[in-house]
């Protein structure tokens, strides 16, 4: 089975950086396409970035382009999302998916990014 853990978060003033780690495992999960989302309690999730398995390709949402970046080392098994310039309105708990099939099937338990002056 996939198993996905994400690290990383914690409490950062607006226009400081984190860099979020996922480290997946179980089958074949280094070959798997990743993606990250954010949810704030009460709210639907938000879909924030993905990257394919090899790496090559990344897309990430409007609201985070320019800011985040979406990365992976599949000798290390594990994803990375780079987020510079926080801004308050990007406080939520982020979590890394593993896609089968064009569908997130695997989540990590969230990591809780906070930003807050």
């Amino acid at each position: 089975q996939v198993q996905l853990v994400e690290s990383g978060g914690g409490l950062v003033q607006p226009g400081d950086s984190l860099r979020l780690s996922c480290e997946v495992s179980g089958g074949t999960a280094s070959s798997l396409p990743m993606g990250w989302h954010r949810q704030v309690p009460g709210q639907a999730r938000e879909f924030v970035g993905r990257i394919s398995a090899n790496g090559f390709a990344t897309y990430m949402a409007d609201p985070m382009q320019g800011r985040f970046t979406i990365s992976r080392d599949n000798s290390r098994n594990t994803v990375y999302l780079q987020m510079n310039n926080l801004k308050p309105e990007d406080t939520a708990v982020y979590q890394c998916a593993a896609s089968i099939n064009g569908r997130y099937e695997f989540w990590g338990p969230g990591t809780q990014v906070t930003v807050s002056s």
